[in-house]
């Protein structure tokens, strides 16, 4: 499977941005999917995740009400909005995916995705 991270870019505090993550090489309906962020001098952590439905999502409470998951299936693709965001978004974002049967609980935690996307950059200016 492979992973196409893309949308990042530069924007100004209080703005949006939309990330995709285009996948190929599986079948993209029988993966749960994440998001992760790396800024500078930190380490990864979990952003947000999805079921393979869609029915089912999670994100971290320092992006809740913020970003939103989602993914459509027939584009064999996922989503992250990121609404009002903050100098402290800014970040490599990385896309994930996980054959396993993770429940939502299991989303955070990196060592449960298989698959792993190349990362797209958001700098967010104050």
């Amino acid at each position: 499977v492979q992973l196409q991270a893309s949308g990042g870019g530069l924007v100004q505090a209080g703005g949006s941005l939309r990330l995709s993550c285009a996948a190929s090489g599986g079948t993209f309906g029988n993966y749960v999917m994440g998001w992760f962020r790396q800024a500078p001098g930190k380490e990864r952590e979990f952003v947000a995740g999805i079921s393979w439905s869609g029915s089912s999502t999670a994100c971290a409470d320092s992006v809740k009400g913020r970003f939103t998951i989602s993914r459509d299936n027939t584009k064999n693709t996922e989503y992250l909005q990121m609404n009002s965001l903050k100098p402290d978004d800014t970040a490599v974002y990385y896309c994930a995916s996980s054959r396993r049967p993770v429940t939502t609980t299991g989303y955070p935690l990196s060592k449960f995705y298989d698959y792993w996307g190349q990362g797209t950059l958001v700098t967010v200016s104050s």
